[in-house]
This record gives structure tokens, C-alpha cells and sequence, in this order.
């Protein structure tokens, strides 16, 4: 396997730490989306789209999102589970991670990408250019509380977003909150349960990459 890593990007970063927690061991070249090296003839040929993270499996096929990166890897390699063991626990972690994907990721995309000047016609990812929205940040701004009031709801009833695990849930909203730094934005302060979550996840190994 061959992974295209960016060590800057929130993205990447999930897939970076969901092949740690699985234990394994895979080539890695890392892209600067900083410098551009996602838009380069020779990333593009890789994958078209422009975006990160890439996965090229064994057999040779791109998986180019985070979702189908992790559930190759599942299928191949179950041990330690990250995905649920039985129907209910899939649903619920494919439930969660797109609800953390739409209520967490999105809005943190909307704010940085409309409002930085690094993303000035690049305020969307992939081979075309976007102008900057500045309406769309101030709608992110206030999606963002409500991504950290939904957090400390679920996680005051449960230690993990699906339940009693640790999943591929967990990363993305970890990482999405670790992220969001970038927009100056962190766990409120009175949120105590989402503190709790964030502290267990950030003495994992995996999060250290």
C-alpha cells in the first residue's frame, strides 16, 4: 500500500491515525497542499480530483476519502474493530461520523476557506478554483457552537460517540476539534465531558502523529 499523507491537513490526519490505530506500517509520501503539490500534473495522476488523503491499495486501486480508506482497511485488517462489530454498531458509527462530518468538519472548512488569504480562490478543495464567500464564515461561526453543544450532549451519556469504544467516529471529531484552532475556536470551557473525550483521545499514540 502507498499512502499520500499532508501533515498540515485535518483530512489526511484521519486517515494517519486510523492506520496507526490498526497497527500498521505503510509507505507514506507526503504532499504540500501549502505549496501546491496536490494541483501538480504528477499528484493529479494519482488522483484527478486534487484532494487528500490517498490511499493505493495492494491491488492497485486510488481510494481517495476518508470513508472508503477506512473501510478497506476494516475489511482487511478488523482487528482492533473501528467500525462496529454488529449492524447496530456500523450504523452507529457511520451515523456519527457523518454527522461530525456535516456539523463539526463543514462548518470549521466554511470558516478557514472564506476567510484566509492562503484560500483566496481556493475556498473549495479539488482541481477547480472558488471565490471566497465571506457570508458562508459567519454562518460557519455560529454552526461551530452548535457542533460543541452536540459534542458535550452525546458525550455526557456515552464515554465515546457510539458508545463504550473508541472508534472512527472518535478521529474524526477529534480531529475536526483539534482543528479548529486554526479558526481560533476550543472546547468551551464548561463543557466538561467533551474536555474528558478530548484529553483520553489525546494520550493515544495515534494522536501524537
Amino acid at each position: 500500500m502507498l499512502f499520500y499523507d499532508c501533515s498540515t491537513a485535518p483530512n489526511p490526519r484521519r486517515a494517519r491515525m486510523f492506520i496507526a490505530e490498526k497497527g500498521l506500517q505503510v509507505e507514506t509520501r507526503d504532499i504540500s497542499i501549502a505549496n501546491g503539490e496536490q494541483l501538480s500534473d504528477a499528484f493529479k495522476a494519482v488522483n484527478p480530483n486534487g484532494t487528500l488523503p490517498v490511499l493505493v491499495t495492494d491491488e492497485g486501486t486510488m481510494l481517495a476519502e476518508n470513508l472508503g480508506i477506512a473501510a478497506y482497511l476494516e475489511a482487511r485488517f478488523p482487528e482492533p474493530p473501528l467500525m462496529g462489530r454488529t449492524p447496530d454498531e456500523m450504523g452507529l458509527v457511520l451515523m456519527w461520523n457523518s454527522i461530525i462530518e456535516q456539523q463539526g468538519g463543514q462548518p470549521i472548512a466554511e470558516i478557514l476557506r472564506n476567510t484566509h488569504p492562503a484560500f483566496t480562490d481556493r475556498a473549495i478543495p479539488g482541481p477547480e478554483n472558488h471565490a471566497q464567500i465571506p457570508e458562508l464564515a459567519q454562518r460557519g461561526a455560529a454552526r461551530v457552537g452548535h457542533f460543541f453543544d452536540l459534542l458535550e450532549r452525546r458525550l455526557a451519556e456515552s464515554p465515546y460517540l457510539t458508545g463504550p469504544e473508541f472508534t472512527l467516529a472518535d478521529i474524526t471529531a477529534f480531529v475536526f476539534v483539534d482543528f479548529a484552532r486554526v479558526i481560533k475556536q476550543r472546547i468551551p470551557e464548561g463543557n466538561s465531558a467533551t474536555l474528558a473525550w478530548f484529553e483520553k483521545i489525546c494520550a493515544r499514540p495515534s494522536a501524537q502523529l
